[in-house]
């Protein structure tokens, strides 16, 4: 008589290599829920910069231009980025921080803050950070 042996696991889907899926033992992972909106361009950007400072400072990259290479954008492009770096410690602060966009545009654009950037009085920065906080709020 032949009688069945049944094994019996729990698995779940996983991905490897190139997007293939596997098949793996255990319960699947815990999906974190993720909050609505998204994390605003000018916050990212913020970030980059100074990720990029980092690389400089430490020797893994030599300069801006080996930073647009690697990039893949112009080195004017970087180097607008890297401008964001000469804004007050607490502007930066504020940029990282940015609430997320929920739908629609960033209200508040790099473009915007270029010439807040371009001065280089930080008390000066702040009135001018404020007096777009301001104005945006009211829009």
């Amino acid at each position: 008589m032949n009688e069945g042996l049944t094994i019996t696991r729990e698995v779940h889907f996983g991905s490897g290599r190139r997007s293939r899926k596997t098949i793996e033992e255990g319960p699947a992972p815990e999906v974190m829920p993720v909050p609505p909106g998204r994390v605003p361009r000018l916050s990212r950007l913020m970030a980059l910069a100074i990720r990029f400072d980092r690389l400089i400072a430490s020797g893994e990259i030599r300069h801006q231009s080996e930073v647009a290479q690697l990039g893949q954008v112009t080195r004017a492009r970087v180097t607008q980025i890297m401008n964001l770096l000469s804004l007050a410690p607490d502007i930066q602060e504020q940029l990282l921080f940015l609430p997320v966009t929920e739908r629609g545009r960033d209200p508040i654009r790099e473009i915007m803050v270029r010439s807040i950037a371009a001065i280089p009085d930080w008390r000066k920065q702040r009135r001018f950070w404020r007096e777009l906080l301001a104005e945006r709020q009211a829009a």
